[in-house]
């Protein structure tokens, strides 16, 4: 049984062709497309569950792709990950503000590939889970207990809401304005300061660097 859907869209035939054979070989479902126009048409087609755009591809680049299908709301829940050359810092900014959950630089090994895509489905399942494991830290959603290093820790509801969604999905990238209208919604004015402050005093109460900042575009949740 496959463990999944993945489409792999780059205008590099090699590339398609390493990634396609090794990923395969992981048990998930592949598919390929060569430009921006293809990658889109196919993700119609198929809805994938990962899909893996690079930036400078004919037609239509990955940046473009991706903001097109983030205005769609049947791939709002699709992980989307940028595999690139472009290994500017400002590439990379626009590539996250996008929609993009992650953002990998060519070269990488295939081993480093796989086992981020395997934690990207790892995510995948997480997000639905009542009860999050990570590390030392166990965060009970149904009970709102946090338990840091055998410690139970004592967050208020908005400290608790914000340390469980970045904790959903280890290694993606929440920005701002996201945050923002997840936690606190749209009917509330808060500025870009008050998360700040609430991931301060997140991470003062629990005491573990888990949570790091990704300058000019959000927070994300690592061990």
């Amino acid at each position: 049984m496959s463990k999944g859907k993945i489409l792999i869209a780059d205008d590099e035939q090699d590339i398609l062709d390493i990634i396609s054979y090794n990923l395969k070989n992981e048990g998930f479902e592949i598919f390929t497309a060569t430009n921006g126009v293809s990658a889109i048409e196919l993700a119609k087609q198929i809805s994938p569950d990962l899909i893996i755009l690079d930036i400078m591809m004919p037609l239509k680049n990955g940046i473009d792709v991706c903001k097109f299908l983030r205005s769609n709301s049947n791939f709002k829940n699709t992980i989307i990950v940028f595999l690139t050359a472009m290994n500017d810092e400002n590439f990379e900014v626009k590539g996250l503000q996008s929609g993009a959950d992650d953002y990998i630089t060519k070269p990488v090994s295939t081993r480093v590939l796989i086992s981020k895509v395997n934690a990207l489905f790892r995510r995948i399942k997480n997000e639905e889970k009542e009860i999050l494991v990570a590390g030392d830290l166990i965060i009970d959603r149904k009970k709102y207990i946090v338990t840091a290093s055998g410690k139970d820790i004592s967050l208020p509801k908005k400290e608790f809401e914000l340390l469980s969604l970045l904790a959903s999905s280890p290694g993606k990238v929440f920005l701002r304005n996201d945050i923002l209208e997840k936690i606190w919604g749209t009917d509330v004015i808060v500025g870009d300061r008050t998360i700040d402050v609430h991931i301060r005093k997140i991470r003062q109460k629990i005491d573990m660097d888990c949570i790091s900042t990704v300058k000019g575009v959000g927070y994300k949740f690592e061990l």
